[in-house]
């Protein structure tokens, strides 16, 4: 089935807080089957959120609506309903005993939370034990699910109730879907677009590219009529994406970088150590940000001072004078220090010129150097990145942790 998504709150229109609940249902849905195809965030305005939802009826089989329900006096969902498809409210005393009998005759909290217990005409209470209920409407055989805009509430009715109704509702109007988030590193979008854009032309296939900090990811959305289709087709596409992409792919779904250099490491029983200078830490913090890199990563220096490069990594003061703190012989050194320190296998250095300051001609801010060691072997490799400080940092964390991959 098609679906919309309506999320209400002028604190989620003022940015005072992030509207969560919206991307929880839909991934939901699309787990069971039903595809989202508009969210809309309004503020508490009975006028605009009654033209959402006639807009919404006309155009898809059901809607979601989340916040506005509850008992102070900027929670007017039910009164935008009850104006905008002709449902006077209505009293649900169900409801409103169980106010009762929490409160236990309080009359100021009493007479405000009455107020929940009134619904538009025709409302189903999908869960009837609790006051914050939420409930469901059908206006033009289009059914319209109003949840609480509390995260915990929403989410325990979306599973609980929401979804087992849309399951019974009309199973003929459900898709089978696949899906697969490709990450990829070194390779720029319109490349990847470039060598994709073929495979948009099959009508079951969608492909989205999003650049995520220094790395670009593919989504793969396949639709079919039934669950053998849908597999046949996520078969083929993902053989054809993989084949595409090659080494630029380095893993899917919720995969990261370092999680993969880890999964490496382990299959060949290897550890990792890192000496860092520009990247001031944040590849070892990529590391350690994998539960379990205990096992792999043995450790990293933060070597920004071309005294510690000399007193903890032993870098000859020699080539430090004669090439720079920012050359390939101190990022050779650099590995080779950090791997006879720490005892590892694996080791990679990393020296540059983050910026903003510090470029020259011959070096300009985002040279950034790194040497490999991998067993007795040690090479160098030069990259000039772009951008400000903290992207030029996170690229080269990214491209240290790249080369590593690629070696193993």
């Amino acid at each position: 089935m098609i679906g919309e998504i309506i999320a209400i709150g002028d604190e989620l229109t003022s940015g005072r807080i992030i509207n969560t609940t919206s991307g929880f249902a839909a991934r939901q849905l699309f787990a069971a089957g039903h595809e989202i195809v508009a969210m809309h965030t309004i503020g508490d305005a009975p006028a605009l959120i009654g033209e959402a939802l006639k807009r919404a009826i006309h155009r898809v089989d059901f809607v979601i609506v989340t916040g506005g329900l509850g008992a102070t006096s900027d929670d007017l969902t039910n009164e935008a309903v009850s104006e905008a498809l002709n449902r006077p409210p209505t009293l649900h005393r169900g409801i409103l005993n169980k106010i009762r009998a929490r409160l236990r005759g309080g009359t100021d909290d009493q007479a405000l939370l009455e107020k929940l217990a009134w619904l538009p005409q025709g409302a189903e209470v999908l869960n009837a034990e609790s006051r914050m209920a939420g409930y469901l409407l059908v206006d033009d055989a289009t059914p319209i699910f109003f949840l609480p805009g509390v995260p915990a509430q929403m989410k325990e009715l979306m599973v609980d109730h929401v979804l087992p109704c849309l399951a019974g509702w009309s199973s003929d109007k459900r898709h089978h879907f696949r899906q697969r988030v490709y990450r990829t590193f070194g390779l720029g979008e319109n490349m990847i677009n470039e060598s994709l854009r073929h495979m948009e032309k099959t009508p079951q296939l969608k492909i989205g590219y999003y650049p995520v900090d220094s790395e670009v990811h593919v989504s793969l959305t396949v639709t079919g009529r039934n669950a053998e289709e849908a597999d046949a087709l996520f078969a083929n596409a993902d053989s054809s994406i993989t084949a595409l992409l090659g080494d630029f792919l380095y893993g899917c779904d919720q995969e990261s970088l370092a999680s993969v250099v880890g999964s490496l490491l382990l299959q060949q029983n290897r550890c990792l150590g890192v000496a860092e200078s520009c990247t001031g830490g944040l590849l070892a913090g990529k590391i350690t940000e994998v539960a379990g890199s205990s096992h792999w990563f043995a450790g990293g220096v933060v070597a920004y001072s071309n005294f510690l490069k000399e007193r903890l990594l032993n870098v000859d003061s020699s080539l430090l004078v004669e090439h720079g703190a920012v050359s390939a012989p101190v990022a050779r050194a650099m590995a080779e220090g950090i791997q006879r320190r720490a005892g590892v296998e694996v080791a990679i250095g990393v020296t540059g010129i983050a910026g903003p300051s510090g470029g020259t001609d011959k070096k300009p801010v985002g040279t950034v150097f790194f040497g490999l060691c991998i067993g007795g072997t040690v090479t160098d490799h030069l990259y000039t990145f772009s951008g400000n400080r903290r992207e030029i940092q996170e690229i080269s964390a990214q491209t240290a942790l790249d080369l590593v991959r690629r070696a193993l």
